[in-house]
This record gives C-alpha cells, structure tokens and sequence, in this order.
C-alpha cells in the first residue's frame, strides 16, 4: 500500500522568547534576553507549513503547550493568585520562571521518536514521547505530548502509543532530532538509524567534554525494543563527541536523510566508516547516495551558524527532492556554493528552496526542527485527526488566529505579567477547538 511521509511541523505559541536556556545550542545561548517576536515566529512557521502544501506535499499542524506553566510553578512552591505566583516566581528567579514560559515545544523534531507500520512487528505506527531529560524547561513537556500524539493519532487500530523513557539522564532521549530513516519508498521496510551521544552505562567510551550529550545509547536501544524493530532493520551510531562540542546538539545539525539519501558531514560521526559499512550493508536496495560534506566545504561553525544539515530533504510528485533551508544558507558563500554544487551533482536533490524562519534560528532550531516526520499509508493517513491536517482553509483560519492573540515583541519581563498567561490559555482553548484536540490542556480539566 502505498505511503506519504507527513510533516507535522510545530505551531510556535505565545510565549515565544531568547531565555537562552539550551547550554550547547550556540544559536540559544548568543541570542539570550534579546527582544522577541512571537506573532512573527508563528506566521514564519505557518508560511513554511502552506509552501509545502502548495508544493504537493501533506502537511500537518502540531498544537504548542500551555505556557506559563503555572502547575509546575505551584509544584516549585510558588503559592497564591495565578499573579502572584507569576511575581513571587520572577523576583526568587527570572531564569526558572522563564524556563516556565518556554515555546520549545515549536520544535516537535523533539517531540517523539515515530517508527512507521512497515517496520514494527505488530504493523503499527509507534510513537514514543521524548523525556528531554536533560534540560528542565524541555522536560516539562512529555504528558502533554503525549496527549496531544494521542488526539491526533486516535485510532488502535493503526497507532501505538508509548510513554516517555523514564526521567533521568541514563535514558535520555531528544525524539527524532536523533532518529533517521532511510528506504527505498515510503511503504518499504526502513532502516531505522539512532544516533546517540553517550552510554549512560559505560563511563569509559568516548563523551563530550564542554557541553552535555542529551541523548544516550540506552535510550535509544528502549525506543527500538519498544517498537518492535528488527536487529537487521536498526543501527546505531555515535555522534563525534568532538562535534558536541561545537554545538552541535543535535545529530540533526549535522545529518539528514531522506529515502535512499543520507546528508551528513564527514566530522558526524565517531566511527564514519564502520557506520558506512553497516549501512550500506543492511540497506535493502542498491540506490542508496551517502553524501559526505567535508570540512574543506563547509566547517563545522558553518554548518552550526546557518543549519545547513538542520533542513528537511522532501520527496516531491514526481519523484525528486527538493532540500527546505533557512535563508541563512543562501547568505553564507561557502553553504550557498556547496548547496549549488550538491544539485548539480547526480543524486536525486535537485532543487533548494529557502525560506525566513529567523525568528526560530535566532533560539536555536532550523527547518527540520520544526517537523516531526510521519511516514503513513493511505489508510493511516485517513485515520489521522483531519482537523490537524493542514488546507489552505485551516492556514486561513491560523494566520488569523495568530495576528488576533498574539504580541509582536516579548520581553523577558513581559513574562511576569499574568494578561499574558490569560492571552496563551484563551488562544490555545480556540486553537484545541480549530484542530479537534479536546482538553489537551490542564487549564480546560
């Protein structure tokens, strides 16, 4: 039966702001306490959403979290009035009130690890939430998550459901921003690729030493387990310490793939070559295009500075792909010269198209962060909540509930001001009612 990939790409919601609160994400860090634009933010992503709808391609929409998030304020100790727990919580700490406020839940990449029926042993398509163990404002997120997966993808049937990996960072997992899958179709069995920073386990194997490798061996072998794929199907690989010490945070900062075509630096990887063999070995088809990008290309700061890897590869109607980058790589010469070269060449990408999403860029997310991929059958995709599937009369719909509820600049103080908690929470009670969620959302319990 044949598939689509689906991107669910995350709706940035009120609260968007540079708390620089992501240690080892440059972008976050050099950004932090800057003036930001949330209703620029959201209307950014929305427009990348209905380009690739114009494109051809299925687009789903991926609702953001509650923020403030007033409950784990009160499980912190703050008591009193909604206000008064806003005040008493800036003034003992601005940086825990604004991990709090954080909009990081725009960039779903995170949101959970999706395995799709063609590879699980049940037939199903697996979903597990990510814990984002490792940093305290992300971490607030997987309930929520959860229960928003589960609206969207309702049916037992044909979807599977797992909780996050227990709360610690010996299973820290970051979702798919360290998952790729390669196959020759959609519908064809895959080979599932977990990229993992450290093994909890095992102090001795090689591991960054400035900056935290969020996401563990560990992990990643529980996802797998979990979703019942195949030793034959599954590899997994170190992430070069050495590179998360550049900031790069994520293998999705240094990799991407699509299909039968795999985007990574040649820096990626601990073990390049043995990676190389392995899946070039347990590849099910003969087209597969590994494309190395050295350094003498594109740097490593480079490659962090613009996100060149941190793109989506989509798979277009007839067949070739297209790379979706952030304006970023298109004004630095040597990604601008290397993108050039790399459509030029014979592989199966083509063609490039950049789009504005600086707002994002500016708190540490690219393109592909904010998407998480979905490979689905026709009849999955008719059991997904069609309400959550993007058409030009839900975009409509978007944009006009954006402009209508949220602020065009954000301060870090403007977080303290409970009319702003009151704007998040009247916006997202609209928002579950525009994509048929149901009380996703603890204020509406």
């Amino acid at each position: 039966m044949k598939s689509v990939e689906v991107n669910f790409d995350g709706l940035v919601g009120p609260t968007h702001n540079y708390a620089g609160l992501s240690e080892g994400n440059v972008a976050s860090l050099n950004n932090a306490n800057e003036c930001s634009n949330p209703q620029q933010a959201a209307l950014q992503g929305l427009q990348k959403m209905k380009s690739l709808h114009d494109m051809g391609l299925v687009q789903g929409v991926f609702a953001p979290q509650e923020r403030p998030d007033i409950y784990t304020l009160k499980r912190l100790g703050f008591q009193g009035t909604d206000e008064q727990i806003l005040a008493s919580a800036y003034n003992a700490s601005p940086t825990l009130l604004a991990a709090c406020c954080s909009a990081s839940t725009m960039w779903t990449a995170n949101a959970a690890t999706v395995s799709p029926s063609a590879d699980t042993s049940n037939n199903k398509v697996h979903f597990t939430s990510a814990n984002l163990a490792n940093k305290f404002h992300r971490s607030l997120e997987p309930e929520t998550t959860h229960n928003i997966l589960k609206r969207m993808f309702a049916d037992e049937q044909y979807f599977e459901h797992h909780k996050h990996l227990n709360d610690n960072e010996h299973l820290g997992d970051e979702g798919a921003a360290n998952h790729t899958r390669l196959c020759e179709s959609y519908e064809a069995t895959g080979l599932e690729i977990f990229t993992y920073g450290r093994t909890a386990f095992n102090h001795s194997n090689p591991a960054p030493t400035k900056y935290p490798a969020r996401q563990t061996l560990e992990a990643s072998q529980s996802i797998a387990r979990l979703h019942g794929l195949a030793a034959e199907n599954t590899v997994f690989v170190q992430q070069n310490p050495n590179v998360i010490d550049q900031g790069v945070f994520h293998n999705d900062v240094i990799a991407v793939g699509n299909q039968n075509v795999l985007l990574y630096h040649e820096q990626a990887y601990l073990n390049t070559a043995t990676f190389k063999a392995e899946v070039a070995s347990k590849y099910k088809a003969d087209n597969l295009h590994l494309l190395e990008v050295t350094t003498d290309q594109v740097s490593i700061q480079d490659a962090v500075n613009t996100y060149l890897f941190n793109t989506q590869i989509v798979t277009l109607a007839r067949g070739n792909m297209a790379i979706i980058a952030p304006t970023q790589c298109k004004e630095n010469p040597h990604v601008s010269d290397y993108l050039h070269t790399l459509v030029e060449a014979s592989n199966p990408i083509n063609h490039v198209e950049f789009f504005d999403v600086n707002q994002s860029m500016k708190n540490g997310g690219g393109p592909a962060c904010l998407r998480l991929r979905v490979a689905l059958t026709e009849q999955e995709l008719a059991a997904v909540n069609p309400s959550c599937i993007l058409s030009d009369c839900l975009y409509t719909s978007l944009v006009a509930w954006v402009k209508k509820h949220y602020r065009d600049q954000l301060t870090l103080t403007d977080l303290r001001d409970p009319q702003l908690l009151t704007e998040s929470r009247t916006a997202l009670d609209e928002l579950s009612q525009l994509l048929s969620l149901g009380s996703v959302y603890r204020f509406q319990r």
